[in-house]
């Protein structure tokens, strides 16, 4: 059976941005008249997650399943059928992979917080044409399907599985994809809006948060990381 110590890891800026998010949910309720309880939970859900990923702490994955549930629904009735089949099809089952991954590589038996590790110079390059590549061809096929924003959308999808793979294997370099990943993202929904999608005003709300999120993510799991380098030399 597991036991768990020290659970809550957040700081203040994670809980400003649960706060946030919450927030502007019933503010957009407030103004729209209108309560769009997917939407807000999908919100809500998506930034608890990634705030404790950034924290490096194993209950992301809780969220995580609630959050990409949601999402791919959501993805679907707005026609982003990239995003739709990578939750519904990767994010989805990556949150049982993850948990069972993560759970053996704490820093302590009890702890909730993982080791972090990097990527070598030669595996970052590497990774960095493999993505370009692959983004290219997604978006090409996608365009074939008539996706509306093929090209964005196959970033996000494309990133987003590497950036996945990436937060299992617990490297710090998903948080550079990550940032990407919601700068496109924040894009796309802007121009689902445009188009009257529905959800989409929470969704480019949800995807700032997560923006900001993946900055404070990024210089977190620097020091996670250096963290182990040096508890590596030391051995």
């Amino acid at each position: 059976m597991l036991n768990f110590k020290h659970i809550n890891t957040l700081k203040p800026f994670d809980w400003l941005l649960i706060g946030g998010i919450i927030f502007v949910n019933f503010l957009y309720a407030i103004l729209e008249q209108e309560l769009d309880a997917i939407g807000s939970l999908a919100a809500v859900s998506g930034v608890v997650c990634v705030v404790l990923v950034a924290r490096g702490n194993i209950f992301n994955y809780l969220f995580g399943i609630i959050n990409v549930s949601l999402y791919a629904w959501i993805s679907f009735k707005a026609g982003l059928y990239g995003d739709a089949a990578l939750n519904a099809l990767y994010y989805f089952p990556m949150q049982f992979i993850g948990w069972y991954s993560w759970i053996g590589r704490r820093r302590e038996e009890e702890s909730v917080t993982i080791v972090a590790r990097r990527l070598r110079v030669k595996e970052r390059a590497s990774l960095a044409l493999f993505s370009i590549v692959i983004t290219v061809l997604v978006a090409v096929a996608l365009h074939y399907f008539k996706d509306p924003q093929p090209l964005k959308d196959s970033a996000t999808t494309v990133l987003s599985i590497i950036a996945m793979f990436l937060m299992v294997r617990r490297f710090m370099e998903q948080w550079v994809l990550w940032v990407i990943v919601n700068l496109i993202s924040v894009t796309m929904w802007i121009i689902a809006l445009s188009n009257g999608e529905s959800h989409a005003a929470l969704m480019i709300l949800m995807w700032i948060f997560y923006l900001a999120n993946s900055l404070n993510g990024w210089v977190t799991w620097l020091k996670l990381s250096q963290n182990t380098q040096k508890e590596n030399l030391q051995l």
